[in-house]
């Protein structure tokens, strides 16, 4: 049997939609994408509100965290190690947990005893103490990095003293949609007969 073969429980740990931000997006597909790669697994997110009382989420969402409440996040770390998850995909980015630095995720990650994949969505190259203090613990407590750039892993290597065998590099994707005419869409955003260029972020 093979390693992968053997992870029958990934969950992801980040925000998810409805929340309205680019990682809610990110994490939602990246969940629908395994779950679909991976039938034969269980795929569920555990999920940051920013909100008092949530989100309207789907079933794919089984615990919430509040973003500021300390305690809620080892609370899901208990949750994920009684579930018996095998692999925590952790979605990061500093403004979506609570704590200096979003630094509360520290703590449900020390408590669990399985591995973490880490996304790292903010690379950042002049971080302040808090920053870096979160970063590295993240480093430590991460069994796997990626990050979605070469500048990325660079960065990693050298700001933070990611040792290299850690990283790994896996390019931004997008959800795969079929083609349809740009003209319709320009008309609608009134910028019809003109190219247009879009970038993340």
């Amino acid at each position: 049997m093979t390693e992968v073969s053997k992870v029958r429980k990934i969950a992801f740990v980040g925000d998810h939609l409805p929340r309205k931000c680019g990682i809610a997006t990110f994490t939602s597909d990246l969940l629908a994408a395994v779950a679909a790669a991976n039938p034969e697994s269980q795929c569920f997110s555990v999920s940051v509100n920013d909100i008092k009382g949530g989100y309207e989420y789907s079933e794919v969402v089984r615990f919430e965290i509040e973003e500021q409440d300390l305690s809620s996040y080892l609370r899901a770390a208990d949750f994920l190690n009684i579930s018996n998850v095998d692999i925590v995909c952790l979605q990061h980015e500093f403004g979506i947990f609570g704590g200096p630095a979003g630094g509360h995720i520290l703590a449900l990650l020390r408590e669990l005893r399985m591995p973490v994949v880490t996304t790292l969505h903010t690379i950042l190259r002049e971080p302040k103490a808090d920053q870096r203090r979160v970063m590295r613990e993240l480093v430590a407590l991460s069994t796997r990095l990626v990050v979605m750039a070469k500048r990325g892993r660079q960065m990693m290597q050298e700001i933070y003293q990611a040792p290299p065998v850690k990283i790994d590099l896996i390019p931004h994707g997008i959800p795969d949609v079929g083609f349809v005419d740009p003209t319709d869409f320009k008309d609608q955003f009134g910028v019809e007969g003109r190219m247009v260029l879009l970038t993340f972020g």
